[in-house]
């Protein structure tokens, strides 16, 4: 099984499809990066030699990916809760941030919540 930055591959699945179970990483970036290193992107992940994971490694120290990213990400939104701005007061709030209505349907935000009174 491939080990690349701390993140265990899944065994037989395209290395383009695999590499974007990486924090970070999507589809447009694995293309980015196997081309980048020279590996078919139609390989497996169990097919890699150690040569071509070692080209990946090197190739994936200049992304900003998995726990720094994570990092960058909570400290953006610790910023803007600090600044107290309306995308700072909505992310404290935990209510929807991007603009979505809030009267209903914004149960992921809020969280189920029980009913006070019906209306019948």
């Amino acid at each position: 099984m491939a080990r690349l930055v701390g993140v265990e591959l899944p065994k037989n699945k395209r290395i383009e499809i695999a590499l974007t179970y990486i924090y970070g990483i999507g589809k447009s970036t694995a293309e980015e990066i196997l081309q980048k290193t020279g590996v078919d992107p139609n390989r497996r992940t169990d097919d890699l030699t150690p040569d071509e994971l070692q080209k990946l490694r090197s190739i994936l120290s200049n992304y900003t990916i998995e726990g720094e990213l994570r990092k960058v990400v909570g400290m953006n939104i610790k910023r803007l809760m600090d600044l107290g701005n309306y995308r700072g007061l909505r992310h404290r709030k935990g209510l929807p941030v991007r603009g979505q209505r809030s009267r209903t349907n914004a149960r992921t935000r809020k969280g189920r919540r029980k009913t006070v009174g019906g209306k019948h």
